[in-house]
């Protein structure tokens, strides 16, 4: 897996967003905001296929997209590459969180997941 620039991923997201076999027309739509020419989005989708993000088939005249990398498999990887670019530990990202003022609510959270994933009973 690699890194995604910000135009890809938002091809990506409104890909995961509308699900497997998605039209070029929709697509398009999903992408509106962006205000990208017809070209634009054919590029990224071309860039994304060559990159073995998204599959393209033909159905009679139209092409349906499917993401091939789902949304939770490029988060865990994009933490991660962030984790270790920035921080270099998950100790250092939360320290640098907690720097930035964490409240009561977030430590508790954090809490709960630290003890949900060491398979600790927080109810016992």
């Amino acid at each position: 897996m690699r890194w995604l620039p910000d135009t890809e991923l938002a091809v990506m997201k409104a890909l995961w967003a509308s699900g497997p076999d998605t039209p070029r027309a929709v697509l398009e739509q999903n992408l509106a905001e962006y205000h990208w020419a017809s070209n634009t989005i054919n590029t990224y989708l071309t860039r994304l296929v060559e990159k073995g993000f998204v599959s393209v088939r033909r159905n009679r005249r139209n092409n349906l997209y499917s993401p091939l990398v789902d949304l939770e498999s490029y988060q865990a990887f994009d933490s991660r590459a962030v984790l270790s670019r920035l921080y270099g530990s998950p100790r250092n990202f939360v320290a640098a969180l907690a720097r930035d003022g964490l409240d009561r609510q977030d430590l508790e959270e954090l809490q709960a997941l630290l003890n949900e994933l060491s398979g600790e009973d927080t109810h016992a």
